[in-house]
């Protein structure tokens, strides 16, 4: 099993999540966050300058069995891109083991 993580553009969200489903990938976990990014400078308006560095985001964690981790990562790969620097980050870690909670049974036919 793979544990998916991706870093993506707010704005892409729904993209993305479309695009997962469209793979087969009906669960996963997200929430918002806020990173730093390579831009330093601030851009004005009206007169009042605003710090870009701290970027908005949108975290997603996907857990799926080995067999779709290339599909997973090409469905976010093709659908988050703008292809203009601060489109995201994916990375990609092994699971040991997974539980499902309510039978106790174990292995990669929880995630289904």
């Amino acid at each position: 099993m793979k544990k998916i993580e991706a870093i993506i553009r707010k704005s892409k969200y729904r993209q993305v999540k479309e695009a997962l489903h469209g793979v087969g990938v009906n669960f996963f976990s997200y929430w918002d966050v806020t990173g730093l990014g390579n831009e330093k400078e601030g851009h004005v308006y009206r007169g009042v300058s605003y710090s870009t560095s701290d970027i908005q985001r949108r975290f997603l964690s996907i857990v799926v069995n080995d067999d779709f981790e290339e599909v997973t990562i090409q469905a976010i790969l093709s659908s988050a891109s703008t292809g203009e620097v601060g489109d995201g980050k994916i990375f990609v870690s092994d699971i040991k083991e997974c539980y499902r909670i309510r039978t106790g049974e174990k292995g990669g036919e929880t995630l289904k």
